[in-house]
């Protein structure tokens, strides 16, 4: 079973978060044969003051 970990700033809402993983659910079924029932998917928000990128810190930017 695929197990699929996204981490993203925080602040997207429920409705969107809902069509991502049914997005990135039936791309998983399509390209790898697969149940829907077999994918997980992990959502992580994460504060742009914890992901840096370059050096420098997103809340900075």
């Amino acid at each position: 079973m695929p197990t699929i970990n996204v981490q993203m700033f925080e602040g997207r809402t429920t409705e969107q978060k809902r069509a991502f993983v049914k997005a990135v659910t039936e791309a998983t079924c399509q390209s790898l044969g697969c149940k829907p029932e077999a994918v997980d998917i992990i959502i992580q928000d994460v504060k742009k003051e914890d992901w840096a990128t370059g050096g420098k810190l997103w809340s900075d930017q």
